[in-house]
């Protein structure tokens, strides 16, 4: 019987930082001699994660129309094709950022049915420090809901490890307090601190998820309804886009200024963005915005240092706002975008909408 693949499922709230944490890890595991596949996951297509982590030369599948849990033939289906070219040693799994329990959905399932072919790591969840600060400390929640609160904490409850993303971001106080919340309403988890940006901690995370997930001998509580309602909250957006223009654009610059301006306008709407990412591209140069909270600067994630004329955008946007005021939201500041640099755009496809009640599967103990 062939060795079984290692199966990494990374969760974490929308903005966490799971991502550029998944990249790294994939970099890394391949250095040492892996074969590294990722399934991304997101409820409609045109995710910019899939297209950052394949523009970094990975094997990427993509679940797209819902997540994981409510659709796990789509997820296995997605490992099994892999099989087809390169039998993976690894597999890496993001699942959809406003989602959680996933081990009673996924990880459960997975290891019922297809137990000889998976080995599964203990399950990390990326906290995002922002959201973190506010909800665990009770210092302010700046438009995030209790409905939204309860699936950030449900997700940190489910965990097997707590990873703490973006120190490099932080205060030695922030850390501080923030380590010390988790440890104090979520004990008996191992926590890591780590910059997946610099780096910084990730030999830390790695030892740990080459561990092995423990025995689940019950199952986490969940109230579906306050689940699908914190869910529906959430205006949700997928745009592709091209913006042309008779002289070279500058696509870091070209990325940043719409995630500015469209922070600006999200801000005058007092709607809190649980995550906006924007990819622009042009050839093989790629470039990556994003926002993760009203109060905090839009950041350049990925570098181009390249120029272009004909450049492809790629937005994702979840935002405490109903889906058609995000989409006028996003198609004005693309098209002020398109005439502060006297270019024209033209939209392939956009899609606003709000998530539908998550209906899994499969639930492990019901």
């Amino acid at each position: 019987m062939s060795t079984p693949t290692r199966f990494v499922m990374i969760g974490g709230f929308l903005g966490a930082g799971k991502t550029t944490l998944i990249g790294q890890l994939a970099r890394r595991l391949q250095a040492a001699g892996k074969h590294v596949c990722v399934v991304t996951n997101d409820q409609a297509a045109g995710l910019v994660d899939t297209e950052l982590l394949r523009s970094q030369g990975l094997d990427v599948n993509e679940v797209a129309g819902s997540c994981f849990c409510c659709n796990f033939h789509g997820l296995t289906d997605a490992m099994d094709a892999f099989d087809a070219n390169h039998r993976p040693d690894v597999i890496l799994a993001e699942p959809v950022g406003s989602c959680t329990d996933l081990v009673a959905t996924i990880a459960i399932p997975m290891m019922e049915q297809l137990g000889e072919k998976f080995v599964h790591s203990p399950y990390a969840v990326v906290l995002k420090p922002s959201h973190g600060l506010k909800i665990l400390t009770g210092s302010g929640k700046g438009g995030f809901s209790e409905k939204a609160e309860y699936i950030f904490r449900k997700q940190l409850e489910e965990s097997e490890l707590i990873v703490i993303n973006r120190i490099d971001e932080l205060t030695k106080e922030q850390l501080d307090l923030l380590r010390s919340s988790i440890e104090d309403q979520y004990p008996g988890r191992p926590v890591i601190c780590l910059s997946a940006k610099t780096g910084e901690n990730l030999d830390e995370l790695e030892i740990a998820l080459a561990g092995t997930a423990a025995q689940r001998q019950t199952m986490m509580d969940v109230d579906y309804d306050v689940y699908a309602d914190g869910e529906a909250e959430l205006g949700w957006l997928n745009a592709t886009a091209t913006l042309r223009s008779d002289q070279p654009l500058a696509i870091d610059d070209t990325v940043l200024r719409l995630v500015d301006s469209l922070r600006e306008r999200l801000l005058e709407l007092d709607a809190e963005p649980a995550h906006l990412k924007v990819l622009c591209s042009s050839g093989s140069a790629v470039a990556v915005a994003n926002l993760v909270s009203s109060d905090t600067p839009t950041m350049l994630s990925v570098a181009s240092e390249s120029h272009g004329q004909a450049l492809t955008l790629i937005i994702n946007a979840r935002v405490c706002l109903d889906p058609q005021s995000l989409q006028s939201a996003v198609t004005a500041a693309t098209e002020q975008l398109a005439t502060d640099l006297a270019a024209t755009v033209s939209v392939e496809s956009i899609e606003s909408f709000r998530p539908g009640r998550p209906v899994p599967t499969y639930r492990a103990g019901t």
